[in-house]
């Protein structure tokens, strides 16, 4: 199944998908940005599937554009606790020609509301690099919300970064 937006559709990530996910993880302009910076090989992305994707810890998508069905980037929800109504979001644009037109926005959308009707979750939070202020934007735009006292420091390249936590709780009305 499909989650159809104006530009874009989520598609569930296939095993075939592994070699282009493994490409685009690995982009230095993702890279950069992940909190957690081992490079993602083969056997560990398909462990991954194996452990997390196929037990349904994590629902996993391919962020394709609707004019020519390609594949930019990937959009997850991790950590998916059906009891505590919770996961984690994360996201990924792989392809550097789709940056910053505005498919992420889309992509976020789209994967929550998705969070909150099929899976029924209550709440969904993600961290983030305070400096990236593009993807701060991005999920401002889409209802998240500081987590206020809630904040890491890791070292990165010789430098210290912020990491900060948002969330979006369901609404009554709006997320159904």
């Amino acid at each position: 199944m499909d989650i159809m937006g104006e530009r874009i559709y989520l598609r569930k990530m296939k095993i075939e998908d592994t070699d282009q996910v493994i490409a685009w993880r690995n982009a230095p302009h993702v890279m950069e940005q992940f909190i957690y910076r081992t490079p993602l090989t083969r056997e560990t992305h398909l462990e991954w599937i194996r452990t997390k994707v196929d037990t349904g810890k994590v629902q996993q998508f391919i962020i394709c554009i609707k004019e020519n069905d390609r594949g930019i980037g990937s959009f997850y929800l991790r950590d998916i606790d059906l009891k505590m109504r919770t996961a984690e979001l994360g996201i990924f644009i792989g392809e550097q020609d789709a940056l910053g037109k505005g498919y992420g926005t889309e992509a976020v959308r789209l994967g929550v509301s998705y969070g909150f009707r099929e899976l029924h979750l209550e709440r969904i939070i993600l961290r983030v690099y305070q400096d990236n202020i593009n993807a701060v934007r991005n999920y401002e735009k889409n209802g998240f919300v500081l987590m206020k006292d809630r904040t890491e420091t890791v070292e990165r390249d010789g430098c210290s970064r912020t990491v900060i936590f948002m969330q979006k709780e369901k609404e009554a009305s709006h997320d159904l």
